[in-house]
């Protein structure tokens, strides 16, 4: 039996060439019949997509924004956006390939987003949007030690870029976390 480990992770900027497959991994962790062999899945209340090439490129352009890829062995596992916001920056976008979800790759690489937030921009704090209803999800970041503040936004109904709702009672609550 082998143990061999996982080759390492390296953590890189998206680039331009990156964007078409940075979307094949964000609607495969969160969209369709893909996204549920990972849990992140959002499927049974959103269809439609979760991002698209203008929306990625915009991030990959925006000097104010780091679309964080990850790769092991030269493969696209993982991504997630940093955007500084003055004294904090939003994090989003995160997608963990199905597959390989629930093996603490995101707890990985949330700690180096986290590092990248506090080293590059001197943020104090992490703050992040989540689906409401996406307990789960929220467990999870409130295990890595953020915490729900209560603050709700509007889901953008009628903007299908975002997903089509497949239910009618969706918000955003934001999560944060001091760095």
């Amino acid at each position: 039996m082998s143990t061999a480990q996982p080759a390492a992770l390296s953590f890189r900027s998206a680039v331009e060439a990156d964007i078409a497959e940075v979307v094949k991994l964000v609607e495969s962790a969160y969209r369709g019949d893909a996204s549920r062999a990972g849990w992140t899945t959002e499927a049974d209340i959103l269809d439609g997509q979760r991002t698209d090439a203008e929306g990625v490129g915009a991030i990959v352009r925006d000097e104010d924004s780091l679309l964080l890829v990850v790769e092991r062995a030269g493969e696209l596992v993982a991504c997630c956006q940093l955007e500084h916001r003055g004294d904090h920056v939003y994090f989003g976008m995160f997608a963990v390939r199905p597959g390989l979800q629930g093996g603490g790759l995101g707890k990985e690489i949330l700690a180096e987003a986290e590092r990248r937030a506090r080293e590059g921009w001197g943020a104090k704090e992490m703050r992040m949007t989540v689906v409401n209803l996406r307990e789960e999800l929220i467990a999870y970041y409130e295990r890595r030690g953020y915490r729900r503040t209560g603050e709700l936004s509007p889901f953008p109904y009628g903007d299908e870029r975002f997903g089509v709702p497949l239910r009618d009672d969706l918000v955003f609550e934001t999560l944060v976390k001091e760095l």
